[in-house]
């Protein structure tokens, strides 16, 4: 779906993936969550819109991710 995609915002994402959502972290970066496989499990990217590129930066559970380490970490 991403690669197929010409997304040129945050906005840009939300038409394709409604469920997506925008976190600040530590780094004072902000990062794009999506939700996978009916919420069982989140995937956290560095969204680079003007490069039209993706960086994943963790893959997790539902569980792992409600212990917010993550944040810290990015």
């Amino acid at each position: 779906m991403a690669r197929k995609a010409h997304w040129q915002s945050f906005a840009d994402v939300r038409l394709v993936c409604p469920s997506a959502d925008q976190v600040r972290v530590a780094s004072h970066r902000t990062v794009l969550i999506f939700n996978i496989a009916r919420n069982d499990f989140r995937l956290i990217v560095a969204a680079h819109f003007d490069r039209a590129r993706l960086y994943t930066l963790r893959f997790m559970t539902h569980t792992e991710y409600s212990k917010n380490r993550w944040k810290a970490q990015l």
